[in-house]
């Protein structure tokens, strides 16, 4: 281990050094402030006689005499099963009050990259508890699905709901031992307030238990923020390939995560992409993303959450437009929506589970779930279409049939879509529910469902007792 004291320059939260042998690019770093404390850092950037280091804890303290250490090795994660229950800082370390962390072993936080032979076909569905995703966007094993929201949102809550709910139900049917469902929790950039409303949360209804929780408040250094996914993607990996769990990776807030990359390489002095974004920001999301999925051989499976707000409620903006190149479909949360009540306000028009059909089938006891999914988009899709109309020339206007597409469509978001934060629905339930809903139609509009399912599902009462009510 060489010790050097060069330290050249000092930028935002880089601090720059000469060196006179080659230095390893991620290499973990110590710099020895001359008040003695002891900062960590990671190699930046590797060029000959010079290096670019990032400080975890901030460049506060640090000048030209302060001491850099090399340690020969990048950063790795201590992983161990007892890591659930447990809350980290942004960094990995434990700030629950518990015991120190005793690992099983120290894996590095970049991961290995799932070799595509081996990675098994995404196709075992995930039940949220939430109808809006089982019945319109179902998850599915394995799968990245990120949550599109915007400030002032929701969407924390709608990431609680999922973390206490989310289940694998063959498992809770008695399935194979050995493969349960763990949730890891990674936090980016949050406020305190947010971070006291997380854990009450999470300790209320006991999710905490089977949960690994990563905590990066808004306060710490931006460059913590670029590790924390990583620490916790490491942990899900280890819990899912070594102790067979199947874990549910909740990151929030991505929008964060890519300030963070941006203020990172203005310090750098980059030169800027899209909106002062770096050019490199596509490659550093699909790290994290790509790792998600299931390999050949191994029962447990990482399916990952990414939670972004969209600058503006703008889905072009660089950060929903290179997640959605790369994940396999998005959750649309809806500002009308949630104007009107409707807990959560998922707009399932835009939304998308690429990875869906493969998810779902027969085999469920309420009929084929695709086709009941594919009937009710296209009658909300019309009733949302009649309702444009309805504002040029008045509900009067238009036919019976119409007032039953514009009907289906109030009762889908009121019913459907709306059902508070501390509803669970099991997946038969949304199903009856979708019945409840399409039974309104005519039979002969029904025209995605097979006739055989109609006429075992379709509730010929249910227009007039609803005329009754």
């Amino acid at each position: 281990m060489k010790e050097y004291q060069t330290i050249t320059e000092i930028s935002g939260p880089l601090v720059f050094a000469e060196v006179d042998e080659p230095v390893g690019y991620d290499e973990i770093v110590e710099i020895e402030t001359p008040q003695g404390e002891t900062l960590r850092g990671q190699v930046l950037e590797s060029s000959e006689g010079i290096v670019s280091i990032q400080v975890f804890e901030g460049t506060g303290g640090i000048d030209r005499n302060a001491s850099v250490r090399f340690l020969g090795e990048t950063m790795k994660m201590p992983v161990t099963e007892d890591l659930l229950g447990r809350v980290l800082d942004g960094s990995g370390n434990p700030i629950d009050g518990g015991p120190e962390i005793v690992p099983d072993q120290r894996q590095d936080i970049v991961g290995e990259a799932i070799n595509p032979y081996s990675r098994e076909y995404p196709e075992e569905f995930i039940q949220t508890g939430v109808s809006a995703i089982d019945g319109m966007n179902t998850l599915v094993r394995g799968q990245k699905l990120p949550i599109f929201s915007g400030s002032g949102l929701p969407h924390n809550e709608l990431a609680l709901q999922i973390a206490r709910q989310a289940t694998v139900p063959e498992e809770e049917e008695g399935g194979e031992e050995g493969s349960e469902f763990a949730v890891v929790f990674g936090a980016m950039g949050i406020t305190q307030e947010e971070a006291n409303e997380f854990m009450d949360d999470f300790e209320r209804t006991g999710a905490l238990e089977r949960s690994v929780v990563f905590m990066n408040l808004a306060d710490d250094p931006a460059v913590e923020r670029q590790v924390t996914p990583r620490l916790a993607l490491t942990t899900a990996e280890y819990l899912a390939f070594e102790k067979d769990y199947h874990v549910l990776v909740i990151l929030t807030d991505m929008t964060n995560y890519c300030e963070a990359l941006r203020e990172i390489g203005a310090a750098r002095e980059e030169v800027p992409g899209r909106r002062g974004y770096p050019g490199y920001m596509y490659t550093d999301l699909a790290q994290l993303y790509e790792r998600a999925g299931r390999i050949e051989g191994k029962e447990g499976s990482v399916t990952q959450i990414p939670i972004l707000t969209m600058p503006g409620d703008d889905d072009t903006h660089p950060i929903p437009d290179l997640t959605g190149y790369i994940t396999e479909g998005q959750i649309v949360m809806d500002r009308d929506l949630n104007s009107q009540g409707i807990e959560p306000p998922i707009n399932v028009l835009p939304s998308l589970s690429r990875l869906m059909d493969d998810g779902i089938g027969e085999g469920l006891t309420r009929g084929d779930h695709g086709d009941v999914s594919d009937q009710m988009y296209a009658a909300y899709a019309e009733g949302e279409d009649l309702r444009d109309l309805v504002n040029i020339v008045g509900r009067e206007a238009l036919s019976e049939r119409d007032n039953k597409f514009l009907d289906f469509a109030d009762r889908f978001e009121q019913e459907f879509v709306q059902q508070g934060y501390d509803t669970n629905r099991s997946i038969d339930e949304t199903l009856d529910l979708g019945w409840d809903l399409l039974s309104m139609l005519p039979k002969e509009e029904l025209n995605r469902i097979d006739e055989d399912l109609i006429e075992e599902h379709y509730r010929e009462e249910e227009p007039e007792a609803v005329q009754a009510d």
